[in-house]
């Protein structure tokens, strides 16, 4: 069954679409500087403002890039925030540790805001299904895994996909993808 893109759809329990009111998702991704009390405080503030969800990401670094020291892997010297970074130690640094989900999600729970995630690999969909998210994000720069997309959509819920990074051809695609579970 193909879902009509001018019919709501429900996000947990909230009404999601044209004739809805907006939906309010604050992303929280690597702004808990690696600490869990900081990534809880996010959550607080997210609900305080009326925000309708947190939205973490789902990685580490061996499952998004590899630990390799050459150039190809390094972000350019003259870049102002991380020059001469690699990616690894990078994604190791803003990374959410997968044993943090459980009590962020808790705590969005107790504080009446949904939580989901954006993941970057089939172990985290697999993952954030055990938590029972009530929907996914795909991120502008996933948008061309395709098997990623179909594995998130094979799981039944409401998908959001970024489209930034992307051309109208692998929108297309994405959606296609998507719809194809």
């Amino acid at each position: 069954m193909t879902q009509n893109p001018n019919q709501n759809i429900r996000i947990g329990d909230v009404e999601v679409g044209p004739g809805a009111e907006p939906y309010i998702i604050a992303e929280m991704s690597g702004n808990h500087n690696g600490s869990l009390e900081t990534a809880l405080d996010i959550v607080r503030m997210a609900a305080a403002q009326g925000a309708h969800a947190i939205k973490l990401q789902t990685y580490t670094a061996d499952t998004i890039t590899i630990d390799v020291r050459t150039d190809e892997f390094k972000i350019s010297g003259g870049h102002e925030l991380w020059g001469d970074r690699y990616l690894y130690d990078l994604y190791t640094e803003a990374h959410t540790p997968w044993e943090w989900h459980e009590p962020i999600f808790a705590l969005a729970k107790e504080l009446g805001i949904h939580a989901f995630s954006s993941p970057f690999d089939p172990t985290a969909v697999d993952y954030l299904e055990k938590l029972d998210v009530p929907a996914y994000k795909i991120a502008s720069s996933e948008i061309v895994d395709l098997p990623l997309i179909r594995y998130a959509a094979s799981k039944g819920k409401p998908i959001i996909i970024s489209t930034g990074m992307a051309s109208l051809g692998e929108i297309n695609a994405a959606v296609e993808a998507a719809r194809s579970t």
